[in-house]
């Protein structure tokens, strides 16, 4: 890389080769082995575990631990993202998965009991991103987000973000004839968006997501019913997905002047 490039270029350049050509294998390598190790919650570029044997192991050999600045990343993680604020635009796929009626839950349960219920989806929903190669971008309220980028979760990231979608319906109980132990609706969408590091003026520096891809990913996942994954006619292209056997819909999206095309896919497909 020539060295009179701008510092933006520079930066540019970083993020693309990581996210999109897998650039930088000593990371890579380090999320495949911390993701094997307990315990969560961890970091949620690196996967590194902040709790139990798991993180005694990844602060001894790698010398990460929890950011002072932001508890969702390494000091290391937040380090790198730190030094080269900025990030890219790339092609990638999202999941995202919100609890449906979780007002209604809440009003049924105590405040504990409601707790303890969205901790558990939270550790099923982030073990199932986890296992599947996806960046962890927000645990919030009652929803999991993960991002499938090439660089990580390689080419076929349309695919292996439905498949992540499937499994998260499967270990929350949409597939049992009981029904499941927390109400799901998801979505999968592919676009692109500008991935990398974000700052406030506090200081604090985070690794997310930005753009309209996102947006319609979040808004689509608002829209389906409990059990439902819906795939955007884009992911579906990415996934190849066999759509013989899918019900298509259109959807009005806040925002949006045209409807969005969607594939359904159901627990009893999933």
């Amino acid at each position: 890389m020539p060295d009179n490039l701008p510092d933006a270029a520079i930066i540019e350049d970083v993020w693309r080769g990581f996210l999109e050509r897998g650039d930088a294998k000593e990371h890579q390598s380090q999320r495949r082995l911390f993701r094997l190790l307990p315990t969560d919650p961890r970091c949620k570029f690196c996967n590194a575990p902040f709790r139990g044997a798991g993180s005694v192991f990844a602060r001894a050999a790698y010398g990460k631990r929890p950011s002072i600045m932001n508890p969702r990343i390494c000091n290391v993680c937040e380090a790198f993202a730190a030094k080269h604020q900025g990030g890219a635009e790339i092609e990638l796929s999202m999941l995202f998965a919100d609890v449906r009626g979780s007002t209604s839950i809440a009003e049924r349960m105590s405040p504990a009991e409601f707790s303890r219920l969205i901790d558990r989806f939270y550790k099923v929903g982030t073990g199932v991103l986890i296992r599947t190669d996806a960046l962890v971008d927000k645990l919030i309220g009652d929803q999991v987000t993960g991002l499938y980028v090439p660089g990580i979760a390689g080419p076929e990231h349309g695919r292996i973000a439905v498949e992540a979608a499937k499994e998260l319906l499967s270990v929350t109980g949409h597939t049992d004839p009981a029904g499941p132990w927390i109400p799901l609706g998801a979505a999968v969408h592919t676009g692109v968006a500008f991935v990398g590091a974000v700052g406030s003026k506090e200081g604090l520096t985070d690794i997310t997501v930005l753009g309209d891809a996102p947006n319609i990913a979040a808004r689509l996942a608002s829209q389906a019913a409990i059990g439902e994954i819906l795939v955007s006619q884009d992911a579906a292209r990415s996934a190849k997905l066999a759509t013989a056997g899918l019900r298509p819909r259109q959807l009005e999206l806040k925002g949006r002047e045209e409807p969005v095309s969607v594939f359904v896919i159901r627990p009893s497909q999933a």
